[in-house]
């Protein structure tokens, strides 16, 4: 395994006490309101947990809402593994529903539990889990949302309020015991998942998915794929036949397109801030659902434009932002860096590098490999760090400062080797008062109440 940022920072002594990056921050809260975005820094050093489990600034309390191994309030069987990404979607009088994905793999200790009508594959140990959260912040209801799917990471919310969960594996039938295709999307209807059933989204496209987001104004989807080995993956778009066409209108098809920046074959290679491209092309993919040859393999006629690690993707003013969470030079990367942030603007055809982490910019600074991204209603920035050793949520105010405002303290290695699941799905609720959030491993879900500016 390669070295991660902050193993060598380890070796060289660096480590210090905040994350640093270049670029223009306030690119990043594009269409948020100036007045409500945080203004003040921080919340405060984080608390030590008497409890061993969240440190939180002072004055922030934490409400553990499900843990792995536990059993589901619906009696259909334990709450699954792996915890990854998340949404919440407003109810009836206050209440909140939480659409959470399980990243599970056939080794996973805790499958989601097959239930009929919302089973794709028996043999997928991966799915949603719907999670039902009063007004008060009491947990309600806890149920099965998809079933026998696999290695569910991302996805991101539909303009019609259904989750899209995506499969980050491009495994067949006959591979690791599966029965049917996969590496496929999902939509999850919150308030009855037996609407949406388990029906893959072929038409937009079999890869290693990561996450997607929604042009509000025309309903095209973009995609990333977090491609494991070289060549990398590429960013997408869907333009659906039935756009903004509500539950199930996705089912309908459309065109799955690739984007490509002539004479940039790999992302990684731009470091500096405010590189801009006007010159980019959309290509059709030759065969969306991968039948012989993955897309990224696929020959396209001319030289894609690839990224390693692209994963977090969201929505904000004009634009579409995804995350390269870091390159690799010695992975096949053309270029080394820790994280970057882009920009397309559909209106412009721009694509523009508004973002980047590095190791020559902050190396000296313990954050790394950003990965799941939230805006929050009040318009707030927050992200989750998935790299080596401690693991944090940041918020990250409009003029750079980063601030950690959660530290998961369940060590999962030993005292003298410690180890830190990840952070994954931070989300808001509708009305910016709680974070939700997930600790990877072991998976635990937290509603985090406090003083949210």
């Amino acid at each position: 395994m390669a070295a991660t940022r902050r193993q060598v920072l380890a070796r060289t002594g660096a480590l210090g006490a905040g994350i640093a990056f270049t670029g223009s921050v306030s690119e990043l809260y594009a269409g948020t309101a100036e007045a409500h975005a945080p203004q003040d820094a921080g919340y405060g050093p984080l608390v030590p947990d008497p409890n061993g489990l969240l440190d939180l600034p002072k004055g922030f309390e934490y409400r553990v809402l499900s843990r792995e191994g536990d059993q589901l309030l619906s009696g259909e069987g334990t709450v699954p593994s792996n915890h990854d990404g998340m949404a919440a979607f407003r109810a009836r009088g206050g209440d909140v529903r939480l659409v959470r994905n399980h990243e599970n793999r056939p080794t996973a200790t805790h499958r989601v539990p097959a239930i009929d009508g919302l089973t794709y594959d028996p043999m997928g140990m991966g799915g949603c889990t719907v999670l039902e959260v009063d007004r008060h912040g009491k947990l309600e209801g806890e149920r099965v949302g998809i079933a026998g799917t696999a290695v569910n990471c991302a996805g991101g919310p539909s303009l019609w309020g259904t989750w899209l969960t995506c499969e980050e594996t491009e495994d067949k039938a006959g591979t690791n015991g599966y029965t049917k295709d996969h590496g496929f999307i999902f939509e999850i209807d919150p308030a009855d998942p037996h609407k949406s059933g388990a029906v893959p989204l072929t038409a937009m496209g079999r890869f290693q998915h990561e996450a997607v987001a929604f042009d509000p104004s025309n309903g095209v989807v973009y995609e990333t794929e977090d491609a494991f080995e070289h060549p990398f993956g590429l960013f997408y778009r869907f333009l659906p036949e039935k756009p903004k066409g509500g539950l199930g209108s996705l089912r309908a098809g459309g065109e799955l397109q690739a984007m490509r920046v002539p004479d940039v074959p790999d992302l990684s290679v731009v470091e500096e801030i405010g590189t801009t491209f006007d010159n980019v092309e959309w290509i059709e993919v030759p065969d969306p659902l991968a039948a012989e040859t993955p897309i990224r393999h696929q020959d396209f006629g001319r030289a894609m434009s690839h990224a390693q690690k692209l994963e977090g993707c969201y929505w904000g003013g004009n634009s579409v932002y995804f995350v390269s969470s870091f390159a690799q030079s010695s992975e096949g990367s053309g270029a080394d860096h820790f994280g970057q942030v882009w920009r397309y603007t559909p209106r412009t055809n721009e694509l523009k590098l508004v973002v980047r982490f590095g190791p020559d910019h902050g190396v000296d600074t313990p954050g790394e490999s950003p990965d799941n991204i939230c805006l929050s209603p009040s318009g707030g920035l927050f992200l989750c760090e998935d790299g080596g050793g401690e693991q944090h949520v940041y918020g990250v105010s409009r003029r750079g400062e980063v601030f950690a405002v959660a530290r998961n303290r369940q060590n999962t290695g030993s005292a003298e080797d410690p180890e830190y699941g990840e952070f994954a799905g931070v989300t808001f609720s509708p009305n910016g008062r709680t974070m939700y959030v997930n600790c990877y491993a072991p998976g635990t879900t937290f509603a985090i109440t406090g003083p949210w500016r």
